[in-house]
């Protein structure tokens, strides 16, 4: 018998009842709760258009019950509101976690007016790819804030595996940091809603180290929720920290769990919360929150392949928003992503019938919740150029009061001043382009400048996953000048503490690592182009064979010899196969330098003014 995640303190807030379920042998202990919490205001709220879906077998002549779901996905220790280019939805200043959590307890109590049904839920990567306000205390703030949030269900993500099985298996049952302790001075609780994670399995006893499922009354209905990441994960995260976890296929492990669900329960209502999406594409200038307009991704072969029970699939991982119908097996699911860093709530009703014990109707859209304070032409408050003036209205004080504590504790060093750029350094790029950004160029050129002399390196590589935001040259909300950089906006660009490696690789191997940039995703090709330092160069065209895309592989002006050997460095991820570049596990004598990636990048801006990288490297031919 699997070792059920509820934590003491979740016993104490809700009522549970275990339900055994058989897969092969005992699966898990299930437990049951009431509905949240509820909170918020009375304020009123415009809603985007939704999508709803009428079940063909609905009804049945038996009485209905309501229920309501309130979702959101990829909230990424967000305790601030996002800045730059992410920080609006279609030009509302959006997100935060106390405007999250103002928007959701007001969106609770609207719908407990109605239902007392009401449960809140999430899609995974709640941690991860954090501010340092969070990540500094390893996410134990996030995991707070989502606490007095009031969520009830989370699937894990990607990002819930960055330190490793067993940090997340702390983050979800509480404990002190086995290094750094509790650093905040008070004991850490873990999280009181559930990580449920269905298809991530221990590969000696085939069974999930996390709850696979949970289940929930709706007057007298029993519905299932069944939570999980993609099955992808273990190429975007690092391989050292799951080496005892499996990650299966989601729709196998989904339907495995329905039938299990629907035979020994009777249950035929469920819910999918899942770390995977799409996006409406091609996005216009302005995209409607709750719509589906030509949309794609992963996420629509993984839900047609779904047992029609799954009525509702709550997604996440691209970081878009929609709400869509969209088939399954046997019928349809509404299909939904609130975006990211808690710009938007998904507002869910689901009506079930009491008889058959099925979805009557379900219907979603999306809310933004936004954070700004208007002028009276409706136009937004702002100090500087993408900088917002934040509504004090629209906070909520529980959550305010966690993230206060945070904010306060990391001040001393987010603030400290590093290093200083000499204008605005981007990470973004175009599809067309050549895919190298002159933020990659710059992060590149410090790891190399930060081995060189230590580890003889003579070429560094960096993957653009990895660079999580732009540097800004104006001044930011911790008082610096422009053009200074804080160590808080040098983390926030790498926040994964990665370590540094370098290691020595033949020039047929670097070949081999340069043509893993092409692979092929959900039968796409997409391009994943490592960024390089100073006097590296190569050109490539991704239309060509796999193994014949890279060519005019150079240092400094000089062909690369396949038969010679050159010091490499990149983060452990990469060193450790992460992002699919295997070929990078074959290196020799590897050298890893003092501190994490963030450190490199932080010497380097000290040696400043550091200018934009002139991102012209890597040659593209098609």
């Amino acid at each position: 018998m699997a070792e059920s995640v509820a934590s003491p303190r979740r016993l104490r807030l809700a009522r549970h009842l275990a339900v055994p379920v058989l897969a092969a042998a005992v699966v898990a202990l299930l437990p049951l709760a009431k509905s949240g919490t509820s909170g918020g205001t009375g304020d009123t709220w415009t809603p985007m258009s939704p999508v709803k879906v009428a079940f063909e077998h609905g009804g049945g002549g038996g009485s209905t019950v309501q229920s309501h779901l309130l979702g959101f996905n990829d909230f990424h220790g967000a305790l601030d509101p996002p800045t730059g280019s992410g920080a609006t939805v279609n030009g509302t200043p959006a997100g935060g976690s106390e405007y999250l959590g103002y928007w959701v307890k007001k969106l609770r109590a609207e719908a407990r007016q109605q239902t007392p049904y009401v449960y809140t839920v999430a899609a995974g990567d709640l941690v991860g790819a954090s501010p340092l306000v969070s990540a500094a205390f390893h996410d134990e703030p996030s995991i707070e804030v989502l606490n007095a949030i009031g969520l009830d269900i989370s699937s894990v993500g990607n990002h819930e595996y960055d330190e490793g099985t067993k940090e997340l298996e702390r983050l979800q049952r509480g404990g002190c940091h086995p290094t750094d302790g509790c650093q905040d001075g008070d004991p850490y609780r873990g999280a009181d809603f559930e990580y449920l994670a269905a298809n991530v399995v221990n590969k000696n006893t085939g069974l999930p180290h996390l709850s696979p499922i949970t289940l929930r009354w709706v007057g007298g209905v029993l519905v299932g929720f069944v939570g999980m990441t993609l099955k992808g994960t273990p190429g975007i995260v690092n391989p050292a920290g799951i080496t005892t976890v499996e990650f299966k296929d989601e729709i196998e492990t989904a339907n495995k769990y329905a039938d299990l669900l629907k035979r020994f329960l009777g249950i035929k209502a469920m819910v999918l919360t899942i770390h995977e999406g799409g996006a409406q594409n091609p996005p216009p200038a302005v995209i409607d929150p709750s719509s589906c307009a030509n949309f794609a991704g992963a996420i629509t072969p993984i839900v047609a392949g779904l047992r029609p029970e799954f009525g509702v699939v709550v997604s996440g991982h691209t970081h878009r928003f929609y709400t869509c119908e969209l088939p399954n097996s046997g019928g349809t699911s509404v299909v939904t992503s609130a975006g990211t860093n808690g710009q938007l709530v998904t507002d869910i009703s689901m009506k079930l019938d009491r008889r058959t014990r099925k979805f009557v109707e379900v219907s979603a859209r999306n809310v933004i919740a936004e954070n700004g304070v208007r002028n009276p032409d409706g136009t937004w408050q702002t100090t500087a150029p993408g900088v917002f003036v934040r509504n004090p209205a629209l906070v909520d004080p529980k959550v305010k009061t966690v993230a206060d504590k945070y904010r306060t504790a990391v001040a001393p060093i987010a603030n400290r001043i590093v290093g200083s750029i000499s204008g605005d350094i981007t990470r973004d790029v175009a599809l067309t382009s050549n895919q190298e950004s002159p933020l990659g160029d710059v992060i590149a050129d410090a790891q190399l400048r930060y081995t060189a002399a230590s580890a003889g390196a003579q070429i560094a590589l960096m993957n653009p996953g990895g660079i999580r935001a732009s540097l800004s040259y104006a001044n930011s909300p911790g008082g610096e000048a422009p053009g200074q950089v804080t160590y808080g906006e040098a983390f926030t660009v790498q926040p994964f503490n990665n370590l540094v490696v370098t290691q020595t690789l033949t020039g047929a191997q670097i070949k081999d690592v340069l043509e893993q940039q092409f692979p092929t995703v959900n039968g796409a090709q997409v391009l994943r182009i490592l960024q390089v330092s100073a006097g590296f160069s190569y050109t490539y065209n991704s239309t060509l064979p796999a193994g014949s895309r890279i060519s005019n592989i150079a240092l400094n002006g000089t062909p690369i010899d396949p038969a010679a050997t050159y010091r490499v460095t990149t983060n452990d991820f990469l060193a450790n196969g992460g992002d699919g570049f295997t070929a990078l596990t074959g290196g020799t004598n590897r050298v890893t330098a003092p501190g994490f990636d963030v450190d490199a990048l932080v010497a380097y801006l000290a040696t400043g003014p550091i200018a934009p990288g002139p991102a012209n490297r890597i040659a593209r031919t098609v």
